[in-house]
């Protein structure tokens, strides 16, 4: 277990580096740093209180868990996606932004949504079934 754990130390420290390196290329490093300052901004103020007070106020305590990563991985998936979903319009270049960002972003909360059921339900089912019969 703690080798896994190495390795995925190394691997995520490495990912970091790449990321690192791509900053050497950007034109407006400001821009990128108040953009990244913004989304934790946006997590720890907005996204994770709001995830953990729909999880202790309107689920059950089993289903705590599956509800409050569906929203979580929900509210990094729309603060991503956040600026082209705002975006008003086609842009004077189609080229641009070539897809239907929307209903892809849809697709994906829906994905995560269904995998969060998925999810609630197969520990249900494990439960009742370590569950001895009276």
């Amino acid at each position: 277990m703690k080798a896994l754990r190495v390795l995925l130390g190394a691997v995520g420290l490495a990912l970091m580096g790449v990321g690192a390196f791509q900053l050497t290329d950007v034109r407006d490093p400001i821009g990128v740093l108040v953009w990244l300052g913004g989304a934790v901004l946006l997590h720890d103020a907005v996204i994770a209180p709001l995830v953990l007070l729909v999880g202790l106020v309107l689920v059950r305590r089993r289903a705590r868990g599956p509800v409050r990563g569906a929203l979580l991985v929900a509210g990094a998936l729309t603060a991503v996606a956040l600026p082209v979903l705002l975006r008003p319009g086609r842009t004077a270049n189609p080229s641009v932004l070539p897809l239907d960002y929307p209903r892809n972003w849809l697709i994906a909360v829906v994905a995560v949504a269904t995998a969060a059921a998925l999810w609630g339900a197969g520990r249900g089912l494990v439960r009742r079934r370590r569950r001895p019969d009276r």
